[in-house]
């Protein structure tokens, strides 16, 4: 049963773990791995460990939201870094939007800007457009509307919102746009990622780790692996009342068809 990671931060693994996990992807049954980049560092990081399987490992470049905003100079270096290597970049990603960090600050009492974030998100939609490039997003909840306006405002069709939240308003818009999701190991054990699953087209839908973000359930204490979303196929498949490998192949084809895989 085939299947593609289509979310993993590859580079935040340990030396020693990451190599391990791309010469287990054979015995895994996993085929490939989208691994997303958070910074400059990250993607040079995500670059050097998809030099070691060129035909297995496909790179995404950006900057992950829930970070301390870079500074002019900091950004203009990853955007130049990022465009002499769009021959070999997937996608841009993982962008978007700081859902969790603002929650935190604002739960402390203080007044968080989202602004520049938009701005810095922007500014990535931009490029994604002019390099022909499909987005990987980390946008939940009411972010998640923001972030369906800018797809709108840049024209952008080819959207994977990575574990994704939100609201049945929401879950609804990005349908109808034919936006893709992907689904992680905590569909075992949370009944909102269930419901989503439920309620979301088949057609829309990729599986991921997100590793090395850790899972509970039957995944706690264990370091995360690719090899968990033959779990979430599984329990997917069963969600939708249909056969295990039918709906292995479907999210395999969906995955190739959003990366367009060769």
């Amino acid at each position: 049963m085939s299947a593609i990671d289509a979310h993993i931060h590859l580079d935040m693994y340990d030396e020693e773990s990451a190599k391990a996990i791309i010469a287990d992807l054979d015995a895994s049954q996993v085929q490939a791995l989208i691994a997303v980049s958070r910074h400059l560092e990250s993607c040079k990081a995500t670059k050097q460990l998809q030099s070691i399987a060129p035909d297995r490992i496909y790179a995404a470049y950006g900057f992950h939201p829930e970070q301390e905003l870079p500074t002019e100079n900091q950004l203009q270096e990853l955007v130049n870094w990022m465009s002499e290597h769009t021959s070999e970049m997937i996608a841009v990603g993982e962008v978007g939007l700081p859902y969790y960090t603002r929650h935190e600050v604002e739960e402390a009492g203080q007044v968080f800007d989202l602004a520049p974030y938009i701005q810095l998100l922007e500014r990535f939609m931009q490029l994604a457009a002019e390099w022909d490039k499909p987005v990987v997003l980390h946008a939940v909840y009411e972010d998640a509307e923001i972030v369906c306006d800018l797809l709108a405002k840049y024209g952008l069709k080819r959207a994977h919102f990575h574990w994704f939240k939100g609201s049945s308003q929401t879950v609804k818009r990005m349908i109808e746009a034919g936006y893709a999701i992907s689904i992680t190991p905590d569909v075992l054990y949370e009944e909102e990622i269930r419901t989503l699953v439920r309620d979301y087209p088949l057609e829309l839908i990729m599986v991921e780790t997100d590793g090395p973000w850790p899972f509970e359930g039957p995944f706690a204490g264990d370091e995360t692996h690719p090899r968990m979303i033959h779990a979430v196929i599984e329990q997917i498949a069963e969600l939708k009342g249909k056969a295990v490998p039918e709906t292995a192949a479907i999210l395999l084809q969906n995955t190739h068809r959003f990366y367009q895989l060769s």
